[in-house]
């Protein structure tokens, strides 16, 4: 399966959040899943691709000019696709992805899994998003779906939702269930 990854490009996080990283690329690769990824270096991406490389895994870099102008085009990806901008990055990734992962990050982060969402509620794609929120890192976008779910601006049943998640456990076990 192919699983595209969005998570923070930052080094100075918390080494904890680093960690998920670590363990997430090597699950992946011993379950012989390939990574889609932004393709470019710095924190959890890092952390991810080395891990999916260090177990022999399949990495699938997807990466902008202005990522690779900044000199931060990852050298570990098996296949890279270099796009001319972050919108095209964006798409490209959906496109090849069977899922996608939402690992903490920041506004990066947070535009692909909304792209993601708003894609897959006007029913562009039908395909899974779980948001891992490790120790409440995405509590507060769950709350403001609840209030705008409240004031109607979000149907009370949607057909198109992220799949929210604590553990990395749980979303092994949403991906195996996806294999069924």
């Amino acid at each position: 399966m192919k699983i595209a990854v969005y998570c923070s490009a930052k080094d100075i996080i918390p080494e904890e959040y680093l960690q998920l990283g670590d363990t997430l690329g090597a699950w992946m690769a011993q379950h012989r899943h390939t990574l889609v990824y932004g393709g470019a270096t710095g924190g959890l991406m890092t952390r991810i691709s080395n891990a999916v490389r260090a177990a022999g895994g399949y990495i699938i870099g997807v990466v902008p000019e202005r990522v690779i102008q900044a000199g931060r085009l990852a050298n570990n990806c098996n296949k890279l696709y270099k796009v001319p901008t972050m919108s095209r990055r964006k798409q490209k990734m959906k496109n090849i992805a069977d899922c996608f992962v939402c690992l903490p990050g920041s506004y990066g982060t947070l535009d692909e899994m909304f792209d993601v969402i708003a894609s897959g509620t006007v029913s562009e794609h039908n395909k899974p998003v779980f948001v891992l929120n490790y120790k409440g890192f995405y509590e507060g976008i769950k709350a403001e779906a609840e209030h705008m779910r409240a004031l109607n601006f979000l149907p009370q049943q949607e057909a198109y939702k992220p799949i929210f998640v604590n553990t990395l456990d749980e979303i092994y076990t949403c991906i195996n269930n996806l294999k069924k």
